[in-house]
């Protein structure tokens, strides 16, 4: 199949002109035959694609195995490269979502759009319902081995059963029926009518009483949140079900799945996201699975750190942290709370830097300094990592300040220290904080974490034994650099030469 794809889209790339170009039941686009594909057709189903990405791949397998399964019918489908074809696409607004859209009766203007496909049924579903009508999905029988999205009414001229229709058009992926069986219903304790069930392999996930007023957007949001479990584990499987939700805001768990602790917090986690279903989305992230290594880093998150829990909200982007290492039901559901009612502080990649901070013994540094100070040449900096919440790290600032007090008189020894948790650091120490780091007197940017003990002369000591240890690396440093200088200016005279032998 892939290689089948990838040869169509080869031929794609080549379809310049202005002759519609047709292979295997799918018209090739462009700016010149657009308009007479739209002329010629009553239903055309457009796919406008990106070649040779992963997503647009897939799309476009799906979207040829519709076309296959539907050769013959009113609808025609289509397919528009926009990499090749930017104007066109431009031109008819399909450089963003949805990339599926079928025109109706030559209009180019208001295409209506298609929801991005899981299977070839899901297109086939979609162009069934929306030309059909709730009528034909009445039926007695809501057995379902997988999931079932079932409406009860017993009127079926009520104006929220044409939204319940509604919803199902855009649901492709999801059986739904109609049913007006007294028997069927009171099987799930109900009673009243005008009802929507979601049931999971026959058992009643959750029932939703519609009103005259209830939206489509309200059932679907609904229906989405709830056919999904209260927390959802991160997978290849899952992502793109994640990503689609129509719930904006996501609470995320990265935690190791082989930590002793985590049935205790996974279970906190799933007993808080019990009460904030349909306003924010839960997500498990397992650290320690390498296939989640690119969330992971986007969110800035190193294994170590686990178990933390973040939220994103996805209108903006902006990530936040919840400051503590107990992750029970109160302190997960408060932070969730804090969230919503908007006194949550945003994790930034950087704090504001705080005012006189360089007349300071300890240096308070801050996203946007960090690597500035740290990797000076000709200073030494011991930097405190540390969680401001850790009851670990806050016992070690009374050390930190006799450390600063000690390097008092050496100008080229910097005492620092950083909150890990309020700003993005673009290094990791591979241990779990508070971490202390040294950056030697070097040009090379280069780390040594210290293990030691905490004390003072230990610390003065390692101190101490990194700068004899640089100060003999940067006499190889300097040397190396005097050697690249000389050899740089050779070589630039030998150009200045050469340009005056050429006049």
């Amino acid at each position: 199949m892939r290689s089948g794809c990838l040869a169509v889209l080869g031929v794609m790339t080549f379809c310049v002109c202005a002759a519609t170009v047709v292979e295997e039941g799918i018209l090739h686009l462009n700016k010149g035959n657009f308009k007479k594909a739209l002329r010629e057709n009553k239903e055309l189903l457009v796919h406008f694609y990106i070649p040779m990405t992963a997503d647009g791949q897939k799309v476009s397998e799906i979207f040829q195995e519709a076309a296959t399964e539907l050769q013959g019918s009113e609808v025609r489908f289509a397919m528009v490269d926009t990499v090749q074809e930017k104007e066109l696409a431009k031109d008819l607004n399909a450089t963003a979502p949805p990339f599926i859209r079928l025109y109706l009766s030559g209009d180019e203007h208001n295409p209506v759009p298609c929801p991005v496909p899981k299977t070839s049924s899901s297109i086939l579903t979609w162009l069934k319902r929306r030309a059909g009508s709730p009528t034909d999905i009445i039926t007695d029988n809501i057995q379902s081995d997988d999931l079932l999205v079932a409406g009860f009414f017993k009127e079926l001229n009520a104006t929220y059963i044409q939204v319940f229709y509604e919803a199902a058009v855009d649901l492709p992926d999801l059986t739904f029926t109609l049913t007006q069986n007294d028997d069927v219903i009171s099987k799930y304790g109900l009673v009243d009518d005008n009802i929507v069930l979601v049931l999971k392999k026959s058992r009643l996930m959750q029932a939703y009483r519609m009103r005259p007023e209830t939206t489509k957007e309200e059932l679907i949001l609904f229906i989405t949140v709830f056919q999904m479990e209260p927390v959802t584990e991160y997978t290849g499987e899952t992502a793109s079900q994640i990503l689609s939700s129509p719930i904006l805001y996501h609470a995320l768990l990265f935690i190791s799945k082989s930590s002793p602790d985590y049935e205790k917090i996974y279970d906190a986690f799933n007993r808080s996201a019990a009460a904030f279903r349909l306003k924010i989305l839960f997500v498990l992230v397992n650290v320690d699975e390498s296939r989640n290594g690119r969330v992971m880093e986007y969110f800035r998150v190193r294994d170590f750190e686990a178990p933390l829990v973040r939220i994103v909200n996805l209108t903006d982007h902006v990530t936040y942290h919840l400051p503590s290492l107990t992750l029970d039901v109160e302190t997960i559901s408060g932070f969730c709370q804090d969230f919503l009612n908007g006194s949550a502080k945003p994790k930034l990649q950087s704090e504001p830097v705080p005012e006189g901070w360089e007349q300071e013994p300890v240096k308070q540094l801050v996203g946007s300094t960090l690597e500035k100070v740290a990797f000076h040449p000709n200073n030494t900096v011991f930097v405190l990592f540390y969680l401001p919440y850790s009851p670990q790290s806050r016992a070690v600032f009374p050390l930190w300040e006799e450390l600063a007090e000690a390097f008092k008189d050496q100008e080229n020894v910097v005492i620092a220290r950083i909150d890990a948790s309020a700003n993005d650091i673009n290094m990791s120490m591979h241990r779990q904080y508070p971490s202390l780091c040294l950056f030697p007197a070097l040009y090379a940017e280069r780390v040594v974490v210290y293990n030691g003990k905490h004390k003072l002369n230990n610390l003065v000591k390692f101190v101490h034994k990194e700068m004899e240890k640089a100060k003999k690396e940067r006499v190889k440093e300097d040397e190396d650099r005097r050697k690249y200088m000389d050899a740089l200016r050779a070589e630039e005279a030998k150009k200045d030469n050469r340009s005056k032998e050429e006049l």
